[in-house]
């Protein structure tokens, strides 16, 4: 077994046997891609020990990992991977203390290889590979554009809270974000307009935002607001400065995310799986893409049960004796897989009576009842059972096999009574 503990510029290598003891030893400066003579001296260490080939075992560090994969490869080595989590349970476990160095890292690495404590790693070709960064730039995205409205409405509510009274939920109105953008947050600036011109305006920039028509009742209110004093004095000239530069960056993310979802879309249609995820009742392409972005490839996976417990929404059981105590989510796995599957459930809860059913007997029954956000986190572990089965058989989705009450291949073809 050659352990690797990777980092940027020192790489710390031990060869071990099937019993953990260390037969030699290397720390090589340098960056991953000029790892190859070195797993090349790994190679030949092992042969000279009387070993017949090699192993090569790391932590997924970054993108590095990837380096030495294909390294590996090039080299007929196979790579396999030990959870980061594992090696620092493992280094506690040494002596019950945290004392870490790279050469102790490198040989607990090789320990838990040898104990089959590793995974192969994902075997991305292009187009999967792709989709994931798509969806890590849409997660970017999405957290700018939730940061800039939230910093747009507390800036707002400083310097000239009338403005968020224009609209029962302002920050979803195109018309209220397309006034703000036209008036650059300045109620000075909305009285010099005045109606008539400050309508024409919001026409021209309303398809900016991704509206068609004005909301002249909301226009009106925002016009009306635009008299109102209330707010800090001392804070309201910064305040409204830095919210235009907020609105700005609002426009901008909500550009950047709706252009890396397109891109999102069209991958799924070179996978040709756009119109198979979408037959699921209310999980739009969109979602069930930014889901494959964290997953990857379907087919990898043994089991549904598998893919659930990647995403860290497997039960996690409390007892002990007499003792039950309360069953959470796992919460191991992606963390960003689990919030793309929370957030597909919003959109799918509303259109899909299989889900809605589950989270209604979830939410009502007598024993063990769940609240409305467990019972959601339930429903998209359910949800991504689903999709895999969808994606894994390439079979629609179907209603009755998805609430368990499919009926044989007989039973549907007997004549009617």
């Amino acid at each position: 077994m050659l352990a690797l503990d990777l980092a940027d510029d020192k790489q710390v290598f031990a060869l071990t046997d099937h019993d953990s003891q260390i037969l030699a030893r290397r720390t090589v400066k340098c960056r991953p891609w000029h790892l190859a003579e070195a797993i090349a001296w790994g190679q030949q260490q092992a042969l000279a020990a009387g070993f017949a080939g090699v192993t090569l075992a790391c932590e997924p560090t970054g993108h590095r990992w990837k380096v030495v994969d294909r390294l590996a490869a090039a080299a007929g080595i196979e790579l396999v991977c030990v959870q980061p989590l594992l090696v620092a349970r493992a280094r506690e476990a040494e002596d019950f203390t945290r004392d870490k160095s790279d050469d102790k890292d490198a040989q607990l690495i090789a320990r838990l290889a040898t104990q089959l404590h590793v995974y192969f790693p994902e075997q991305a070709d292009a187009t999967w590979a792709r989709l994931r960064h798509l969806g890590a730039r849409r997660v970017e995205k999405v957290t700018r554009l939730g940061a800039a409205r939230q910093q747009l409405r507390d800036l707002l509510e400083c310097a000239w809270p009338a403005a968020l009274d224009a609209a029962g939920k302002p920050l979803d109105s195109m018309t209220w974000r397309a006034a703000m953008s036209v008036a650059r947050c300045d109620p000075d600036r909305i009285h010099r307009l005045g109606r008539a011109r400050l309508a024409r305006a919001v026409a021209k920039e309303l398809p900016r935002w991704g509206g068609q028509r004005v909301c002249h009742r909301i226009l009106d209110a925002l016009y009306e607001a635009a008299a109102d004093p209330r707010g800090v004095p001392a804070q309201r000239l910064g305040g409204l400065e830095r919210a235009r530069f907020a609105l700005a960056d609002l426009l901008h993310a909500q550009n950047s995310r709706d252009q890396v979802e397109t891109l999102m879309v069209q991958v799924l249609d070179e996978l040709e799986l756009t119109d198979l995820v979408t037959t699921i009742d209310g999980l739009s392409a969109v979602g069930a893409a930014a889901i494959l972005a964290e997953t990857g490839d379907l087919t990898r996976f043994d089991s549904a049960r598998a893919l659930v417990k990647h995403a860290g929404l497997c039960p996690r059981e409390n007892a002990s004796g007499t003792y039950a105590g309360k069953t959470t989510i796992s919460g191991r796995g992606r963390p960003l897989l689990r919030v793309a599957s929370w957030r597909a459930v919003w959109g799918a809860l509303p259109h899909n009576e299989v889900l809605a059913a589950r989270h209604a007997h979830l939410t009502s029954r007598e024993h063990n009842r769940l609240t409305d956000a467990q019972a959601r986190v339930a429903v998209a572990g359910s949800l991504l059972r689903q999709l895999f089965v969808v994606v894994t058989t390439r079979t629609p989705w179907d209603a009755e096999i998805a609430s368990g009450q499919h009926r044989s291949r007989s039973e549907v073809d007997a004549p009617a009574a």
